[in-house]
């Protein structure tokens, strides 16, 4: 069984809605900025699995190239291998292609650069432009200052270039251990962007890393490397979300301060005869959903205390999680492209993307019966060993999904909540000598309640009208229609309830002490004697429609051949709403 496919379009190369990101390439391209050309790159650090903040940005970086006959890099920012694992770095390449996108040419990495990036941070301090430093990382933070006050210059900011080249060389040899000294540029300690008051650009750290092994003990800063990464791979467009903002200026800082001749020397168009053209940045919000805590931390948290089962827990909202729920790749990038792209910070209500999945799976899901809470109901005026197959469609509105056949036996089980013995007004299903009809099938009569001794419904009685498949019976009016599934036929099924993980807007509001206390106990319901149609058994699909309950979708991870699991990616309709 496969996921829904994306839309047979490119899903990179969609046209959306405009935006003042679509808007200012459109400009460069038309100036001929960039010698024309767009070049976008998608840099997650490999610290934990995607989730759908990064989605927004995905879905922005590789749209953008595309629609403007550009690329998109792939390219992980792996500064920090202390949080840093091979398992995230598959999971994220995983997530990107199963969204509908493919990075240009081979997956880039940030640890590629690591001999160029040293050969740079040489070059600034024999500019006088950096110097190693040894204060803490205490100490450090004390001579910064604050945000109202300036910072002070470290006792090592005038030392020798000489000095700081020899002692920068012996941080690479690994003669000294791990915070003893770091390498800073010497930019300006009163600058009211705190982020230009010496910057650290490399650290410290003797640990292996999951690209290049024990050859480095020093490792570049996300600040340092970033630009310098876009430089060498020549983006003309460095598209990041707005807490970057206050980076910009180091950004250029760093840029604009080696020789560009260098820079092109390394990058991917020495070799072409395209003008060097330095990266720019530009900044867009994030992505922010309620009922949803979307921070790294939290996430990581979350899966290592076991609030949830794993990264990919249905309820998370990692990609690998939205996935295994049964969120389509087209519901996630129409999302993304109904919230648009803007400056301002907002909080998206998370009923659209819950939308977007059931407009998505409305159109492709694949509909079948799924009893959850099974009553057993005795046809009696059919005979023993009957079997009649029933044809249904696959999809009411496309006929292009074929049909299917539903076995029609002497037995067969409803949905407990169908039959009441004494109904509430309005009730328009089975009760005590009333009628109903069953899904593609006939009218029902119940004739006969059975009880155990302490007077549980066990079963019903029921006669077949059989004078009613595919038409009304005559002379009376029958309301209600159920779903049903053959007793003797169907499939004994595991189904998984998901719902929303917090039952409040704002899990990780400054006001909630712990967020646990917002968990929603209904965030996840087992049931365990569930009996699904056989025809699923065979199906293509992975997505379904169980008829009146919701949309579902297979488990790939704990299904067996010998029983299925269904995971309920979302309800018909939104319960939340008030």
């Amino acid at each position: 069984m496969s996921d829904t496919k994306p839309d047979s379009k490119d899903a990179s190369a969609s046209t959306g809605a405009s935006n003042f990101i679509r808007h200012m390439i459109a400009q460069d391209l038309a100036s001929s900025k960039h010698g024309g050309r767009v070049q976008t790159r998608f840099p997650p650090e490999p610290n934990g699995y995607l989730h759908i903040g990064h989605a927004k940005s995905i879905c922005l970086n590789f749209t953008v190239a595309a629609e403007n006959g550009g690329h998109c890099n792939l390219r992980f920012d792996d500064t920090n291998p202390a949080k840093e694992s091979q398992e995230f770095v598959d999971s994220i390449k995983d997530n990107i292609t199963w969204l509908g996108f493919q990075w240009h040419g081979d997956v880039r990495y940030s640890s590629n650069y690591f001999d160029a990036l040293f050969d740079f941070a040489v070059q600034l301090i024999n500019k006088g432009l950096a110097y190693v430093c040894s204060l803490s990382a205490d100490e450090a933070r004390e001579y910064r200052g604050t945000l109202t006050a300036p910072g002070r210059n470290s006792p090592d900011r005038e030392r020798s270039i000489a000095d700081n080249i020899d002692l920068f060389s012996r941080m690479r040899a690994g003669e000294f251990a791990d915070g003893t000294y770091s390498l800073r540029a010497k930019i300006d300690m009163a600058s009211p962007n705190i982020n230009m008051r010496d910057p650290v650009l490399y650290r410290i750290r003797h640990i292996d890393h999951h690209q290049t092994g024990s050859t480095w003990c020093i490792y570049p800063t996300y600040d340092y490397t970033h630009c310098i990464s876009d430089a060498i791979e020549n983006i003309t467009h460095s598209i990041c979300t707005l807490e970057f903002e206050d980076h910009r200026p180091l950004y250029d800082w760093i840029l604009h301060n080696l020789d560009i001749d260098s820079l092109r020397a390394v990058s991917d168009l020495a070799d072409s005869d395209y003008d060097y053209v330095l990266p720019e940045q530009t900044e867009f919000a994030k992505l922010k959903l309620n009922y949803t805590m979307m921070g790294k931390r939290n996430l990581k948290e979350m899966v290592e205390t076991g609030v949830v089962q794993g990264w990919d827990d249905p309820r998370m909202p990692t990609l690998a999680g939205m996935r295994r729920r049964g969120f389509t790749p087209a519901s996630i990038r129409n999302f993304c492209e109904s919230v648009g792209v803007s400056r301002s910070e907002s909080v998206v209500d998370l009923s659209m993307l819950e939308h977007a999945v059931r407009e998505d799976l409305d159109k492709h899901a694949a509909r079948a019966m799924c009893v959850l809470n099974p009553l057993k109901v005795v046809l009696t005026n059919l005979p023993s060993g009957h079997v009649e197959r029933l044809s249904m469609a696959n999809h009411p509105k496309d006929e292009s999904m074929g049909r299917r056949e539903v076995p029609l036996t002497q037995e067969i089980f409803i949905d407990r909540a169908d039959f009441e013995e004494s109904p509430p007004e309005g009730f328009k299903r089975l009760v005590p000598g009333g009628e109903v009809r069953l899904r593609g099938a006939y009218v029902i009569r119940c004739d006969e309640v059975i009880k155990s001794s302490s007077g549980k419904v066990q079963e019903l009685h029921c006669s077949v009208d059989r004078d009613t498949l595919g038409k009304n019976p005559e002379g009376r009016k029958v309301k209600g229609v159920i779903h049903w599934v053959s007793a003797e036929l169907s499939l004994p099924v595991s189904v998984r309830l998901y719902d929303r993980l917090f039952n409040v807007e704002k899990p990780d509001s400054k006001d909630i002490e712990d967020y646990r206390t917002c968990l929603n106990p209904d965030s996840l319901v087992e049931l365990y004697d569930c009996f699904v149609e056989p025809s699923v058994a065979d199906s293509a699909v992975r997505h379904f429609q169980f008829e009146r309950e919701g949309y579902f979708c297979v488990d790939a991870i704990d299904s067996t051949p010998e029983r299925l699991v269904f995971n309920r990616t979302i309800t018909l309709r939104d319960s939340w709403s008030v």
